[in-house]
């Protein structure tokens, strides 16, 4: 299983770093599903892990008094001022193997961490690109009661249904859709209309 994720983290960083490449100028510069991120403070942002050290880390965490919020931001919003599109995407691409882990999150949550922010990026962009369903199933199989916690959305009373995947979530009045336009709605993010079906629908789209 530990194979088999890191060869999901290495296949999600390199078909994410393809679609980057192939972004016309302009669309780094476009609004994503990360509220006050364009595409390039994103890319920054899946990168960071590769370019600080725990000791740089733990210095910009001391700037930020502590608040990893606070901290992500302000590193996202200067490093991706100071990259080029072209930088950042060969550090996505040839980090493909790095080892990063979110802290007590193993392998599972470095693919979370990239699947839902390359969804951030193509969702927002309009883009049909279909994380495989092995990575979409492992991302959502980790979507723990601490993690939702972690993004704060009111989830009560919502059974979530996909439609591609056979996969439920929570119980009440149904929501339905894609299993990664699910996650993504999980994660405490708004999607463009006509993406989700259900009367809880609304709560979760860009009106």
């Amino acid at each position: 299983m530990t194979t088999d994720l890191r060869e999901a983290v290495a296949g999600e960083r390199r078909e994410l770093a393809d679609l980057l490449g192939e972004l016309p100028p302009a669309r780094w510069d476009a609004p994503t599903l990360c509220a006050g991120w364009r595409v390039r403070e994103v890319v920054a942002h899946l990168t960071m892990p590769f370019r600080y050290s725990g000791g740089r880390f733990l210095r910009e965490m001391v700037r930020a008094r502590g608040n990893f919020h606070r901290m992500a931001d302000r590193a996202a919003r200067r490093d991706a001022a100071a990259s080029t599109a072209e930088e950042l995407t060969a550090c996505l691409r040839d980090n493909a193997h790095h080892p990063w882990k979110p802290p007590g999150d193993g392998l599972a949550g470095a693919l979370s961490h990239d699947v839902i922010h390359g969804l951030d990026i193509t969702v927002a962009l309009g883009i049909d690109r279909r994380v495989p369903q092995e990575r979409l199933r492992a991302v959502l199989g980790g979507m723990t009661p601490r993690k939702l916690r972690y993004f704060g959305v009111d989830l009560a009373g919502i059974q979530f249904r996909a439609d591609d995947l056979d996969w439920t979530f929570g119980s009440g009045t149904p929501l339905t859709g894609s299993a990664q336009d699910l996650l993504m709605v999980l994660c405490g993010r708004t999607l463009p209309p006509g993406r989700l079906r259900g009367a809880p629908a609304t709560r979760f789209t860009v009106a």
